[in-house]
């Protein structure tokens, strides 16, 4: 049988609740879309607001954002404007929630892995470095070469709603490695700015900030009532930064990095479980209260605060923080200035093309020698896109003009060089991922094994230098995937040692909500030697994959029940679970099973005879025995990784 694609045929509320308004509705649009895109849009929006407001109706955009916000108590007093507020305030918690998510892909996910991390690390300051000496070469006889800082920073608000709007759609690998860059770049920028550009910088509050920080690691170790210790800490820290002259933004990435991240211990869980059955028994306010407790303290602060703060982030920060920096007035003195400006395309230059190259030039450098890596799906292709949409600097830019030029009509120079950068790199970003995608080369990213198989990685079945591979994208809680388990123990006999069989997870999350925690479970037991045999235990009951189940199976298979559940909470199992599911999104795998024979994607049928025939055919036949010759076990004494037949 081919792949099949699962349909969700679940009732939709909104066609099956009469009392329902049947015509579209904001939610029902938002899911359409998809809350990244979205986002984007309404980004775009602020900013195309903003530069009607600013050039339709002179003065009221500036005295707006210039209305004085005071608050204090007698002499102790905090005056803001409103443009302050949204830059320093609003965009600290964006900061912060981007500075989330990075921890969170280093300490459990893509960014596990050195080789990797370090590539976005190198982009970063490569990033920083080739446009500022284009800029400094371009605007050398100015008198305005110290505005080297205004092309430093990529905007990260507009590179995460850029890339959603034109980016691929199997982004997931490219986002994060754009969000490790601008986390990275935009710590640098903040860095110069604080030395550079800041001429009453204060160190005296920095400890205090230091102080704040030592506090806020330390608070992980607090039993209960975590969540107020951070808050007060991390207000506290903000206001150190604040006061010491360094953007404030730079405490929100600062205080994200802390914050702790980590797997859900399968204790905590059975216990959460334990209570919500207590109070399905006795639904009492008491027990209502225990149940929830339970169920959030079982998941990391980290990853509670990046679902609870997003949506905000996106649907009111990101497009007010638009609204208040886009306002650049657009005049027609401006723009001829502007045209012969060398700090204009001074600007433009450094931006659009300094960006792509110190971003480009440096990962493919990094990558040709060996120094770090790139996941699969992350083709140059793909890096290329991301390097252009890099030279969207906006925010920290124009908030540089203000701090390294002080002659307002190169001010104004400067802001149309932010401004046409931006919307070129944009432009030149739409076009690059458009013609990428659909060049040959990109069309085979599905069709082509992204990952070759790596007997020291992989689950193999079988001998390590087989000229025949089959390799299976599975989930252990789908019943297409059980039913090909017993074709595929047929090949198995069949061709003997002439094949290798490779697992490798794609855990469909919509439908098995259990699959990702199954497919934790298998790695642990894969450090224990146990991999096949644990594999064959959750095919023979795939409705009971509990945390007590689990444990169940391990102890069964006589497996060290403390170091499996120390596994099943480590970084490395769920960034290796991880991994495999960026694999499959890259290789647009919706479907399961998904098999590659000899490193191309089947898409005939998936009995016996027809994988056969489609090993043999595109093998390398000399090598290969014909069907029916013994079979050997595979390396390590690994047993037949036959499965409990449909």
């Amino acid at each position: 049988m081919s792949s099949l694609v699962v349909i969700d045929r679940s009732p939709d509320p909104e066609r099956t609740d009469p009392g329902r308004a049947r015509g579209p509705t904001i939610a029902s649009w938002v899911r359409a879309m998809g809350p990244n895109r979205t986002g984007a849009l309404l980004l775009v929006a602020g900013t195309l607001l903003a530069v009607l407001w600013a050039n339709g109706s002179h003065g009221t955009y500036e005295a707006f954002w210039d209305t004085h916000l005071t608050i204090g108590v007698a002499d102790l007093n905090l005056d803001f404007t409103l443009h302050a507020l949204v830059n320093d305030a609003l965009m600290a918690v964006f900061f912060f929630t981007v500075g989330l998510e990075v921890r969170r892909e280093f300490a459990i996910g893509e960014l596990t892995s050195r080789s990797r991390a370090v590539v976005p690390v190198v982009a970063a300051v490569c990033g920083l470095l080739v446009p500022s000496l284009l800029y400094v070469l371009i605007a050398r006889d100015t008198g305005w070469a110290n505005a080297w800082g205004v092309v430093i920073s990529t905007d990260t608000a507009f590179l995460v709603g850029g890339l959603a709007l034109v980016g691929p759609r199997a982004a997931g690998r490219l986002r994060i490695f754009l969000l490790a860059l601008a986390v990275v770049d935009d710590i640098g920028a903040l860095t110069v700015i604080a030395l550079v550009y800041t001429g009453d910088f204060t160190p005296q509050p920095l400890l205090v900030a230091a102080a704040g920080l030592a506090g806020i690691w330390f608070t992980r170790y607090v039993p209960t009532g975590r969540g107020p210790i951070y808050a007060t800490l991390a207000i506290i820290v903000w206001f150190a930064f604040l006061a010491s002259g360094v953007h404030p933004t730079l405490a929100g990435v600062a205080v994200a990095l802390l914050v702790p991240v980590y797997r859900p211990s399968r204790r905590d869980v059975e216990h959460a479980l334990r209570l919500a059955r207590t109070f399905r028994q006795s639904p009492t306010t008491q027990y209502a209260r225990a149940a929830a407790n339970s169920l959030r303290e079982s998941i990391s602060i980290n990853e509670r605060l990046q679902s609870a703060y997003a949506p905000y982030v996106s649907f009111v920060i990101l497009p007010v923080f638009a609204l208040a920096n886009a306002g650049v007035q657009i005049s027609g003195d401006v723009l001829t200035a502007a045209a012969t400006s060398a700090v204009t395309w001074g600007i433009v230059v450094a931006l659009v093309v300094g960006k792509f190259v110190g971003v480009f030039g440096s990962t493919m450098l990094v990558r040709a020698f060996g120094v770090g890596e790139l996941g699969p799906g992350l083709t140059p292709g793909r890096v290329a896109g991301g390097a252009a949409l890099c030279g969207v600097g906006f925010t920290l830019s124009l908030f540089i003009v203000d701090l390294a030029i002080s002659d307002p009509a190169v001010q104004n120079q400067a802001r149309v060089g932010v401004l046409l950068a931006s919307v070129l790199a944009f432009g030149i970003a739409a076009i690059v991922f458009r013609v990428t995608e659909r060049s040959p080369r990109e069309a085979e990213v599905g069709q082509v094994l992204q990952r070759p198989v790596d007997p020291e990685r992989d689950h193999v079945f079988g001998p390590a230098d087989a000229p025949l591979t089959l390799v299976e994208y599975g989930d252990f809680q789908c019943g297409f995937c059980l039913k090909t388990a017993g074709t595929i123990q047929e090949v198995v006999r069949e061709l003997g040692g002439s094949l290798r069989y490779v697992w490798r997870h794609a855990p469909l999350l919509r439908y098995h909500p259990n699959a990702v925690a199954a497919a934790e479970a298998s790695e642990a037991a894969a450090l224990q030697g146990k991999f096949f045999e644990f594999e064959r235990a959750l095919f023979a009951d795939q409705e009971h994959q509990q945390p007590t189940d689990i444990l169940e199976r391990a102890d069964r298979l006589g497996l060290d029940l403390e170091k499996f559940e120390k596994d099943l909470t480590s970084p490395a199992v769920a960034a290796r679970v991880r991994d495999d599911m960026l694999d499959a999104e890259a290789m647009d795998i919706t479907a399961v099973p998904t098999l590659f024979v000899n490193g191309r994607r089947h898409t005939a049928p998936h009995d016996a005879q027809s994988l056969i025939h489609a090993l043999l055919r595109t093998g390398r036949a000399d090598d290969a025995p014909a069907p029916g010759g013994g079979r050997r076990s595979g390396p390590g004494g690994r047993k037949d990784p036959g499965r409990a037949s449909a």
